[in-house]
């Protein structure tokens, strides 16, 4: 993991453009080079697996925990920062998309965190990733 990389800021409906590149660990989306997407949301969905799903209001993805974080009590409905590496699923279009975890803490208790953070996300978008495209199809 080069870690020299900053993790995009990212609205969940916007991973469906990125893409693979000739590295298995780094992707791209509209020209911006990225290992780790860093999202936010509440948990929805506690996965047989030990997985949870995240919603941002764009869209969900499914939260692959390292041990660490499934050791600790994830209660539905909390409001949840999230970074981690984006896997593109192959040949899986109607599957979640899927970050594993790197880092995961509660915000819950944060007031006007939901609106604080879209506009973060909207603030990174116009500052740094000017090609990038806050709607998605």
């Amino acid at each position: 993991m080069d870690y020299s990389l900053a993790a995009l800021k990212l609205f969940i409906g916007q991973l469906k453009n990125a893409t693979q590149t000739s590295s298995p660990s780094a992707m791209t989306l509209n020209g911006i080079l990225f290992q780790r997407a860093w999202l936010q949301g509440v948990l929805v969905e506690s996965l047989e697996n030990g997985n949870y799903v995240l919603d941002d209001g764009s869209g969900l993805t499914e939260l692959s925990l390292s041990n660490d974080f499934r050791l600790r009590d994830w209660e539905l409905g909390r409001y949840v920062m999230v970074v981690g590496a984006y896997v593109i699923r192959e040949g899986y279009q109607e599957e979640l998309p899927l970050i594993k975890v790197h880092k995961m803490v509660d915000l819950s208790s944060a007031p006007d965190r939901e609106a604080m953070w879209n506009l973060e996300v909207i603030e990174a978008n116009k500052l740094f990733y000017h090609r990038f495209q806050l709607i998605w199809n």
